[in-house]
């Protein structure tokens, strides 16, 4: 049977912050970079997403052997496209977030460096002891500004648009949550998570949640939100996996301030236990906090196909995250972020989109969709002879399994 995707709430808690479809709304401005076919009346942005990419995911980057030398981005897009669900209406070609923009986070004689290092394609030493480019993991390449700031003016854009009325928005190329203010870390050059929630703080929300379900825990935005009561940061990550942070933690308040929730899993961490988090951990919290703007990171990581974690999830439970939270988010940002084997993610991603437009998933993809997936390479062993399942479908066969003691211990912690 096809997947089927539940209409968005809009009553309760899901309908808080929302005007319903055909309100009168006075018209307004287009938020910066969105461009002439921005829609300006508020009202029309109710329960129509928008989706925002570029093309400059298309240009591989990083190097042959790099995790992230594989097409993720320019997969959805075209998945999107094949499947007749990424009409021109909906799509805004991404802005590049300017060095005045990114100071806002970023040091900028960081910023700088990593301008000179797309510029002249090197970098000293002391720039790479310092800011950490062209070492430990973040390659300089020819696009080592560009791509990330493009990212980052996604984000900013989608906060732009959620602060003027706008619902939903999707960017995948999001979700650099390991960017640090100075310096790059775990392939993230920049952070626009971070970006994300302090433009829609200066916009005058006071309760912004960020719930991140990558298989990596998002220490870059748990850093720089301590102590920020305006922010929840949730996290749902691999124990012991790098960055080696975000040990078992509940620093939500009880009188609904915000703070940080981390919640370690250990390897083999499968469906069952991802919908025990939610339904016990997860999801109470985002009630108790009744946040203004959900900004949510979907790592695909965690899928039991990355070769980056030992994670053992369906696509099906990362979709049932998405499901769970719309009707908790008056505006909804949701990112990308890890992700290593381009078909899994790819998938994932794509079917995130049906779910946030209300798009029942078919079971076999038509052939034009297929033609995409068939059209992908990995140069990994994994690559050589994939499952046909990784071409002809969107959603995995759900993996559910015993509930892990050490997932219990979470919920009901000693």
């Amino acid at each position: 049977m096809p997947v089927p995707v539940p209409p968005p709430a809009l009553t309760g808690s899901g309908s808080r912050g929302r005007s319903r479809p055909g309100t009168s709304q006075p018209r307004r401005a287009a938020p910066p970079g969105c461009g002439p076919d921005y829609e300006a009346d508020a009202g029309l942005w109710q329960g129509r997403p928008r989706f925002i990419g570029s093309d400059i995911y298309r240009r591989r980057s990083y190097g042959g052997k790099h995790p992230l030398a594989i097409p993720r981005v320019s997969t959805v897009i075209d998945l999107c496209r094949a499947l007749g669900w990424l009409p021109d209406a909906v799509y805004i070609d991404s802005p590049v977030a300017t060095p005045a923009q990114l100071v806002r986070f970023h040091d900028p004689a960081y910023v700088d460096a990593l301008q000179r290092a797309e510029a002249t394609q090197r970098v000293d030493a002391e720039t790479r002891r310092r800011h950490h480019l062209g070492a430990k993991g973040n390659p300089v390449h020819g696009k080592v500004f560009s791509r990330p700031a493009t990212a980052c003016g996604a984000t900013l854009a989608a906060a732009a648009m959620l602060l003027d009325g706008a619902a939903i928005v999707h960017s995948p190329a999001g979700g650099t949550h390991h960017g640090r203010p100075d310096r790059a870390s775990g392939f993230c050059y920049l952070n626009d998570p971070v970006l994300g929630i302090l433009a829609l703080l200066d916009g005058g929300l006071d309760r912004v949640a960020y719930v991140d379900v990558d298989a990596h825990h998002c220490d870059g935005v748990e850093d720089a939100m301590a102590g920020e009561d305006r922010v929840l940061t949730i996290s749902i990550h691999e124990r012991g996996r790098w960055p080696n942070s975000g040990g078992a933690s509940r620093y939500d308040r009880a009188s609904g301030g915000g703070g940080a929730i981390n919640l370690p899993v250990p390897a083999g961490f499968n469906d069952s236990d991802m919908d025990l988090l939610m339904d016990r951990v997860l999801l109470p919290a985002l009630d108790r906090f009744r946040p203004q703007a959900v900004i949510l990171q979907c790592g695909a990581d965690g899928l039991l196909e990355d070769p980056l974690s030992k994670l053992a999830l369906s696509n099906l439970a990362i979709w049932g995250v998405v499901r769970a939270l719309r009707p908790l988010a008056p505006r909804l940002l949701v990112l990308g972020g890890g992700g290593y084997n381009p078909w899994a993610v790819g998938r994932c991603w794509t079917g995130i989109w049906a779910l946030l437009n209300d798009i029942e998933i078919p079971d076999r993809l038509p052939a034009a969709a297929e033609q995409v997936l068939r059209g992908v390479t990995w140069s990994r062993s994994a690559g050589r002879n994939p499952p046909d399942h990784w071409f002809t479908t969107l959603a995995d066969s759900p993996r559910p399994g015993p509930i892990d003691d050490a997932v219990r211990e979470l919920v009901n912690p000693s």
